[in-house]
């Protein structure tokens, strides 16, 4: 399966002063140091078909549909001018919103009394996010801890961050961000890498084709970037792997990961487990699912991941 994307690593017309943010995840500890809070920007310009986070693709609102929390009470339905709810089927069934009709006016959310609606991703300016973050300034001054970009791709609003960034390492917070490498260059190691503590960078792949295949796009630039980046030495750069079984925790591929790595001397990565909690959400927003496993990785599968990487410093096996 080959996924052709038009996405172009470039500014958005909105986002010097404005972003799309889906989530602020508060008293984190697995995305650095101390206590965090995990800034959720929404686009990427890759489509992984396995994406855990997939509310946070596409640069744009979106309906949120969570089924265990539908009522099939109808009052969607009732408020829907364009006939996107469709009454006749099961209220409770992803399926049965009309994404092509729906116009996204959202009053289906302001009806809904259980909150199985939601939209996804709200508008920030830059000081409505900083004073938003900055809520939780006491519990990074208490644990050395700070605030994680993740999405998504924060890099997609590459200004904006920037402008942030600016703001609270002024504030003293410590920052951190995490990216699937799909960048500018110049303009990361000029408006962000001055302001940054560390970076996580996704590894997924070595074989660009393999890569474009589960992608949508090559890796030759995001394995450019990530060796810049590391030839930098500003900052501790980590190369996290997400695992999905059959697919980037194959042998063949973790063994090049390794191979790759230790060849330029890098010996500490994260590893990420595979959640299959994710297809729920896609399924809620009206994605096709092209990779469905249910389950997650079992102890002989964990144990021959950490075999292929016995030599190295995986830190703890958090969850993706």
């Amino acid at each position: 399966m080959e996924h052709v994307l038009q996405f172009k690593v470039y500014e958005q017309p909105h986002s010097r002063d404005h972003a799309l943010i889906v989530d602020l995840k508060r008293n984190s500890l697995d995305d650095g140091p101390g206590i965090r809070t995990l800034v959720f920007f929404k686009g990427c310009p890759l489509r992984c078909i396995w994406c855990h986070n997939p509310e946070t693709k596409h640069a744009y609102q979106e309906l949120m549909f969570d089924a265990k929390q539908c009522i099939s009470c109808g009052d969607c339905a009732v408020v829907c001018t364009t006939k996107a709810h469709v009454k006749a089927i099961d209220l409770s069934d992803p399926k049965r919103i009309n994404r092509d009709t729906c116009t996204k006016c959202m009053e289906c959310i302001e009806v809904c009394p259980s909150g199985a609606l939601k939209i996804a991703g709200k508008l920030y300016t830059t000081n409505e996010l900083y004073l938003e973050i900055m809520k939780d300034e006491p519990f990074y001054r208490y644990s050395s801890g700070g605030v994680t970009f993740s999405g998504g791709e924060p890099t997609v609003y590459m200004h904006f961050l920037s402008s942030l960034a600016q703001r609270l390492k002024t504030a003293g917070v410590h920052l951190n961000i995490e990216t699937c490498g799909v960048y500018n260059h110049e303009l990361f190691r000029q408006l962000l890498l001055p302001y940054l503590d560390m970076v996580f960078f996704d590894i997924k792949f070595i074989d660009p084709f393999m890569h474009r295949k589960y992608t949508g796009r090559s890796n030759t630039d995001i394995l450019e970037n990530f060796l810049k980046l590391c030839n930098q030495n500003s900052i501790p750069v980590t190369p996290r792997v997400p695992l999905i079984p059959d697919i980037t925790a194959t042998e063949q591929n973790l063994s090049a990961i390794a191979d790759f790595l230790g060849h330029y001397g890098i010996k500490k990565l994260e590893l990420l487990s595979y959640n299959p909690l994710w297809t729920d959400k896609a399924s809620g927003l009206g994605h096709t699912l092209d990779y469905t496993r249910k389950r997650f990785m079992d102890k002989e599968e964990i144990n021959k991941i950490k075999q292929i990487f016995a030599d190295f410093d995986t830190g703890k096996f958090s969850s993706s």
